[in-house]
């Protein structure tokens, strides 16, 4: 941007003087709009910009401190110049640098003075816009790239996922209905869409340290030993294990979430037996989910339960399986993703699951 393309807003009370400061403006080839009245400057300053802002101090309708920190507010950075009428004024020239003047003009205006001072501060807007376009631009550049990144990890994500659900009987989409689930839990407890997103993807990792479960257990189809039931129960730390010490956040909530989803509110979980708020929020949200997943879908020891029963034991064990707030969440309440009515379940938007799970809408 060259001077010659910036806009200058002059407010003066009086018209002579007003007159006198735009032709000067003009002169020195700025886009000048004028007002005598500063509360209607102001009101365009805030609507379209300024590139500079040339204002008397004494005016009727408002004083010039009084506009300075009223376009402080929205305007950091634009030049100001005060206009006042004594040079002497010292008290008043404190205040202003106070509230952010960047220069002065005296009564009566000298030309000379006054076309070095604005050519000088229009050279400073100058190159201050190109710093701000510059960095708007480094800025887009930035997010730009690290949206790939974001979009190569999140593949990465759904790939581990994919490989995790291979390796369990009779579990097609169980992970993507898991992330679907965790989002809409996290966002009715109030998450922002960052801490959506950061449950979402991770929690479809959950299983993952099956992966390191030998078939012949992982696969059985009668009950386990207990020793078997103890090799299930590893998973968890295999998942972490797998999934710790890694750069990614995406990752790292994904390590936590495969560390603590089997935990219980009561403390009679699994690995460490946390207890309540001491099991991180992730892991509390996606146990709801997974439990919730199981229970309404085929699996080669069971057939699905009704959605009815399935919100049957999701109630009747808040407070020891589950955190009770966020199964309240999750059923019946205004932002709930099962609603109740006359006894029956249903889900409140089907359409936002996959086709496997439209049954869910049947009482």
């Amino acid at each position: 941007m060259t001077p010659q393309t910036m806009k200058a807003v002059v407010i003066d009370d009086s018209m002579s003087n007003l007159l006198l400061l735009e032709a000067m403006a003009k002169n020195i080839g700025l886009e000048v709009n004028s007002f005598v009245n500063p509360v209607k400057a102001l009101a365009h300053i805030r609507e379209n910009g300024a590139d500079m802002i040339l204002t008397d101090y004494n005016m009727p309708q408002m004083d010039g401190i009084t506009l300075l920190k009223k376009i402080r507010r929205t305007h950091r950075d634009v030049p100001i110049v005060m206009i006042t009428a004594a040079d002497n004024d010292i008290s008043l020239k404190l205040e202003a640098l106070e509230r952010g003047v960047t220069d002065f003009l005296t009564k009566p205006i000298n030309t000379a003075k006054f076309t070095a001072k604005v050519k000088n501060l229009a050279t400073l807007r100058h190159f201050q816009r190109l710093h701000e376009d510059k960095a708007a631009h480094l800025e887009d550049e930035v997010r730009k790239a690290t949206n790939v990144i974001v979009e190569r990890e999140l593949e990465t994500l759904q790939i581990l996922g994919k490989a995790a659900e291979f390796r369990g009987p009779n579990t097609k989409n169980h992970e993507e209905r898991i992330g679907e689930y965790t989002r809409l839990i996290a966002k009715s407890a109030g998450l922002d869409e960052q801490e959506q997103n950061l449950i979402c993807q991770p929690s479809q990792l959950h299983d993952i340290g099956k992966i390191g479960i030998p078939d012949n257990i992982l696969l059985k189809q009668g009950k386990l030993t207990k020793e078997e039931m103890e090799g299930i129960r590893s998973h968890p730390i295999i998942g972490y294990n797998i999934l710790k010490d890694r750069k990614s956040h995406y990752l790292k909530a994904s390590a936590t979430i495969a560390l603590t989803h089997h935990e219980k509110f009561d403390g009679s979980g699994y690995l460490n037996g946390l207890t309540g708020g001491n099991i991180p929020l992730w892991g509390r949200i996606t146990a709801i989910a997974d439990v919730f997943d199981v229970l309404t879908t085929t699996r080669s020891y069971k057939e699905p339960w009704s959605l009815e029963d399935a919100v049957r034991y999701l109630t009747d064990n808040r407070d020891t399986h589950f955190d009770p707030e966020l199964i309240d969440l999750f059923i019946g309440s205004d932002c709930g993703i099962i609603k109740i009515e006359n006894g029956n379940a249903f889900l409140k938007d089907a359409s936002t699951f996959l086709p496997e799970t439209s049954y869910y809408t049947a009482s």
